[in-house]
């Protein structure tokens, strides 16, 4: 069987009310469409309206948010008076876009400003305060942060010492005490009244600039949305709206920098949608805050110079080309030092990059299916790194009851920061294992898959796809629709760079679905297997104008032993995944030939052998009797077996030997009736034209039956020996098997295999 990643949850509802599915059909909607938007919980008309539709004239008032008016002021005053203003942002997609937002709205109106991100190496996340100290040492009097300020008590406090205003805008969680900012805006102050409090860091810039420019600024719908897409917000209410607005706002851009983004990308404008910035803009703008300085990005986000827009495009491409080398690398290392006995996956490097430790947390999980925290660890002996976690595990609950151990920690139950002496790492690992054991913690299940569906194969239309687009966009609280569906895969195909993605198609009777499954290339054998299920996104693949739909994979699963074939030679050297994994060979030439070759134990099949301590069985050899790895089969619990099926001596390829070949040898025998065999079976075989291998075969048969013995290496005739056929011989049965076996376990396709293995 193949355990699925996540854990596969299947959306529920109530019977539709047949007077919505009427209305909706009368709109022309299907009955597939409709039903999904019931159990959605969109039961109306309006509902179904409002979901599509978006208006400026829907976004919320800024001035409801506290000290909007305040922050207005403020600014206005530090514009009249031509105080330098710092717009302090933070070095993530959502903080570039951010400072952009606010760095435009303040030279809209006149302003003298500056900006800064911090670089995540040398400054940390938020308000720092040698930072701080050095632009005010260049004359700022006024500092304005965006996508951060909420807990930087500590350098706020040193601006306000030095007489600087510090105005915060965040939407990040508020702590238990804020700092005394001049004003602080955020959604969800205590003290405001704004309706929507899930706006990302760039909205609530947005939203500043609307209360600065007295109207909404159109021109930066491009960047609120990038902001607030890449930092997973609730794609809910107001954030819902501005990524409509945005979306048809970016296709209309003209800020140089985005269009060169876009093009460095390889991303359609016109085709452009939240997904497009998910996985191709916002990587690109992370990436250079993870590796280094990331102010050129608000310079690219900004600027009105061609040529620097194509060079700092250019630049956060290859950065994130980078990145994605660091990350592969990364993950490769720390999937080595996966501990299957432990609980969660602490994983600790020397000197791996601190800002891809959260990107390699999230692989590790969606690997294994448990939660990961990576560390790096520097010369100073220090280990600093992220956590991801599944739905099962209140990750930062956990570690807050582990305090001790850490010399900062924060973050929330499904992610965290830490850094910790490094020789406190074991301990770390004790504490968590002995936590979840004495909380009984199932942790045996992945993250939460919503699946909204299962759907035939005959029921997947192109209308029905189309149709799911008026749910966009999709994201944090309303993800796109996913489908569980069955079918037999054919025509698989490894695709990319690395061979790391699988193409293939999915057939049930008359019907096919093309699929993609981005990160499966390395899991191409186990998706061939029957009786497998997917989830996955519907999709259209336009190609030369044709449209089809496809399936985008997110996860499979199969019931039953999986019967892997790989008895192709250059597959015997692909990496098997597992600590419970039996390499076993039927005879000590197959155990010598395979310890050589793969570097690694091989059990014989004589020894005694506890079967039950094994999930995964690799057949080495193919065994004299074919029933005999049936019924080793059918008498253990195995997950999945591998057929190397190696046949040493060749029995089915040499076949058995004719009776004037036994003749022939016979008379050579009679004319040399003393042979040493270890050097001159060469010889023998050229001079007799018989193949090595099966003249062996051949030697042993006249010794079982008396007609030649050997000493020593040297063969030498019987005289007179006892006519016996050559039937008789035991070995000379053996071999029949053995061909019988291998006839059967070589030449057949794996599905007759593994339709008989499971009879």
């Amino acid at each position: 069987m193949k355990k699925a990643n996540f854990d596969w949850q299947y959306r529920a509802g109530s019977p539709i009310d047949p007077t919505f599915k009427a209305e909706m059909i009368k709109q022309g909607y299907s009955d597939l469409f409709t039903e999904l938007l019931w159990k959605r919980n969109i039961h109306t008309l309006v509902e179904f309206s409002q979901l599509t539709k978006a208006s400026i004239e829907d976004l919320h008032d800024p001035f409801l948010m506290y000290d909007m008016d305040k922050a207005v002021e403020r600014i206005q005053t530090a514009v009249m008076e031509g105080q330098p203003i710092l717009v302090y942002g933070d070095y993530d997609a959502d903080g570039i876009t951010s400072t952009s937002i606010m760095l435009e709205t303040l030279e809209m109106i006149g302003a003298d400003v500056h900006y800064v991100l911090p670089n995540r190496f040398i400054h940390g996340y938020g308000p720092n305060k040698e930072l701080f100290a050095e632009k005010i040492n260049e004359g700022i009097q006024l500092i304005v942060t965006v996508d951060n300020g909420v807990a930087g008590n500590e350098a706020i406090a040193f601006a306000n010492s030095q007489g600087v205003d510090v105005i915060v805008t965040d939407h990040h969680e508020l702590p238990s005490v804020l700092p005394e900012a001049y004003c602080i805006i955020h959604p969800r102050h205590p003290e405001g009244k704004y309706p929507f409090g899930e706006l990302a860091g760039a909205g609530v810039a947005f939203k500043l600039a609307t209360a600065l420019l007295e109207e909404v600024p159109l021109e930066m719908l491009d960047l609120v949305t990038i902001g607030t897409v890449a930092d997973l917000v609730s794609m809910t209410g107001e954030n819902r709206n501005l990524v409509k607005l945005g979306l048809q706002a970016i296709k209309q851009t003209q800020r140089l920098g985005l269009l060169e983004l876009l093009k460095v990308s390889g991303v359609d404008l016109q085709k452009l949608d939240e997904t497009s910035i998910g996985f191709s803009l916002a990587p690109r703008l992370n990436a250079i805050g993870r590796l280094g300085d990331p102010n050129p990005a608000v310079e690219l986000m900004t600027t009105f110079a061609e040529d620097v827009a194509h060079e700092l495009a250019e630049k956060l491409d290859q950065i994130n080309n980078e990145r994605k080398q660091i990350v592969q690398e990364t993950t490769a290392a720390a999937t080595a030092l996966i501990n299957p006995e432990d609980s969660v996956n602490v994983i600790a490097g020397k000197n791996w990059n601190p800002g891809v430790l959260g990107i390699v947390a999230g692989n590790i999980l969606k690997q294994t299916g448990r939660t990961a925290i990576i560390l790096s660890i520097d010369d100073t002996g220090t280990a600093k790194g992220s956590g991801r976690s599944i739905e099962a595990l209140d990750l930062f609950a956990m570690l807050n009851t582990m305090r001790s151990e850490f010399t900062h920690f924060g973050g929330h139950a499904a992610a965290v920061g830490l850094t910790l002496p490094a020789e406190n790492i074991a301990t770390l690992q004790t504490k968590i294992n002995t936590f979840i054991t004495e909380k009984d913690i199932d942790l045996s299940k992945g993250a939460t898959l919503l699946i909204d569906e299962t759907l035939p194969l005959d029921k997947i239309e192109l209308k029905f796809v189309e149709e799911l687009k008026k749910l966009a966009p999709f994201g944090t609280d309303n993800p796109a629709p996913h489908f569980s569906v069955d079918g037999n895969v054919s025509f698989v195909k490894r695709i990319g760079a690395d061979q790391q993605h699988l193409k293939f198609t999915l057939e049930k009777e008359t019907s096919q679905l093309d699929a993609i499954g981005f990160g499966f290339g390395a899991e191409s054998e186990e998706i061939q297997q029957p009786e497998t299920h997917f989830v996955g996104d519907l999709e259209i693949n336009e190609w030369n104008g044709q449209k089809k739909v496809q399936l985008r994979l997110l996860d499979f699963a199969s019931e039953g032993m999986q019967v892997i074939d790989r008895r192709a030679k250059y597959t015997w050297n692909q990496k098997i995944e597992g600590s419970k994994v039996l390499y076993l060979a039927f005879r000590s030439q197959s155990q010598k030939f395979f310890a050589e070759e793969l570097q690694m134990p091989i059990t014989l099949y004589d020894q005694q052998i506890a079967w039950n301590d094994y999930d995964q069985l690799v057949v080495l050899d193919c065994p004299d009797y074919k029933d005999t790895l049936k019924e080793l089969i059918n008498e253990s619990v195995f997950d999945r077996i591998y057929l190397y099926l190696y046949s040493p001596d060749e029995a089915y390829l040499n076949g058995l030997p004719s009776r004037q070949q036994f003749a022939k040898l016979y008379q050579f025998f009679r004319k040399q009736p003393r042979v040493d065999i270890r050097y001159k079976l060469k010889n023998v075989s050229n001079y007799l034209r018989i193949p090595e291998k099966l003249l062996v075969f051949m030697i042993h048969v006249f010794s079982e039956l008396k007609f030649v013995t050997i000493d020593d290496g040297v063969l030498q005739m019987v005289e007179a020996p006892e006519t016996r056929a050559f039937e008789e011989s035991a070995i000379y049965q053996k071999r029949m098997a053995q061909i019988d076996s291998e006839e059967f376990l070589l030449m057949n396709d794996i599905d007759t295999i593994r339709n008989w293995l499971k009879a």
